[in-house]
């Protein structure tokens, strides 16, 4: 019986066995597949999905009383990025906030400097 040898598509040991095996363990198949995906360029998806959950961090980190201003360079230095949002809600005053899940904000400027009220999603904003 003549025997067939192949090395692990990782880390390049002889594997023995089946013909038609390519790693010599979980961890190397594992290995390998992470560092495949990681060669491709990323998704649109995924950059997307990357940018609103950095968002909705961002949000929840500076919003811990349900009600904050905070200067826009303060979010923006940190990544938060105001193009990416999931939904939007219009105030009785016509102001236009931008939510990250339950978390939103709306632009404003005071004496030239850029600022964002952050807000927590309430009950009575789905009544409109």
């Amino acid at each position: 019986m003549m025997r067939f040898y192949k090395k692990c598509l990782y880390c390049q040991k002889e594997l023995g066995g089946r013909t038609d095996k390519k790693f010599c363990d979980p961890q190397c198949k594992s290995a390998y597949q992470y560092k495949q995906a990681k060669e491709q360029p990323e998704r649109f998806y995924d950059k997307v999905d990357n940018q609103l959950k950095l968002n909705r961090k961002i949000l929840k980190e500076y919003n811990k009383g349900g009600k904050v201003t905070v200067r826009t360079s303060a979010l923006e230095s940190e990544g938060f990025n105001p193009k990416f949002f999931t939904h939007y809600w219009k105030s009785k005053k016509d102001d236009v906030y931008l939510f990250v899940y339950e978390y939103g904000f709306l632009k404003k400027k005071e004496h030239n400097v850029g600022k964002y009220i952050l807000v927590k999603w309430q009950d009575y904003m789905e009544e409109q």
